[in-house]
C-alpha cells in the first residue's frame, strides 16, 4: 500500500500535484481541511469537539485531528493507499500518525517535499488570491505569517522523515508536468 506525505510551504503546488498523484496512483486523498468540513457538516462527536475549540478561537488539539485521520483510514479499507495533504503539520502529529499507521498495519512510504523559494511562493499565493476568493491569499501580512508558521512549526516534520530515510526533496519550480514527472520517479521507487 502506497502512503505518501506531500509536503511543502503554502503556494508550493501541493494541491495541484495531489490531484495528479491521486489520478495516476488511485490513492485516497486525506486532507485535514476536508476532514474538518466532513465532521463539522455531519455533526459527528469529533466534529462537535472540534467546533467547540474553534468557537473558542483555539487550535483543535492533535488528538481530535488524529481521531479524524484514524476514522478516515479505518473506513477506507479498500483504498490503494493515501496521500496526506497538509498533514502532519508538527513532529508530534507525525509521531502520532506513525503510531496510528502501525496500529493499522500500515506505514508511511515516504515524504515528498516541494521546494520553492520564498519570493516565488509569495507571487504564486498572490496570483492564486486573484481567483481563489481566499482572503488569506490576498493579504500580504497573512501570507508572511503563513510562511513563517510553516518555517517555524512545520518544516521540522521534514527532518523527522529524513531521519527515517523517507524524505525526498523535489524542485517545485517548473511546469506542472515536469514537476509531476520528478514526483513519479520518486513514487515508482517506493
Amino acid at each position: 500500500m502506497l502512503n505518501i506525505v506531500l509536503f511543502g510551504p503554502p503556494g508550493a503546488g501541493k494541491g495541484t500535484q495531489s490531484e495528479k498523484i491521486i489520478a495516476k496512483y488511485h490513492l485516497s486523498h486525506l486532507s485535514t481541511g476536508d476532514l474538518f468540513r466532513k465532521h463539522l457538516g455531519e455533526g459527528t462527536d469529533l466534529g462537535r469537539l472540534a467546533k467547540k475549540y474553534m468557537d473558542e478561537g483555539r487550535l483543535v488539539p492533535d488528538e481530535v485531528v488524529i481521531g479524524m485521520v484514524e476514522d478516515k483510514i479505518t473506513n477506507s479499507k479498500d483504498a490503494n493507499g493515501f496521500i496526506f495533504d497538509g498533514f502532519p503539520r508538527t513532529v508530534a502529529q507525525a509521531e502520532a500518525l506513525d503510531k496510528l499507521m502501525r496500529n493499522n498495519k500500515l506505514e508511511i512510504s515516504g515524504m515528498i517535499a516541494l521546494d520553492v523559494e520564498e519570493k516565488i511562493l509569495k507571487e504564486r499565493i498572490r496570483e492564486r488570491g486573484k481567483t481563489s476568493g481566499r482572503t488569506d491569499d490576498q493579504d500580504e501580512s497573512k501570507i508572511e505569517t503563513r510562511i513563517r508558521v510553516y518555517l517555524d512549526e512545520t518544516l521540522p516534520v521534514a527532518a523527522y522523515y529524513e531521519q527515517q530515510g523517507k524524505f525526498t526533496k523535489i524542485n517545485g519550480v517548473g511546469t506542472i508536468e515536469d514537476i509531476f514527472g520528478d514526483i513519479e520517479k520518486v513514487i515508482d521507487k517506493f
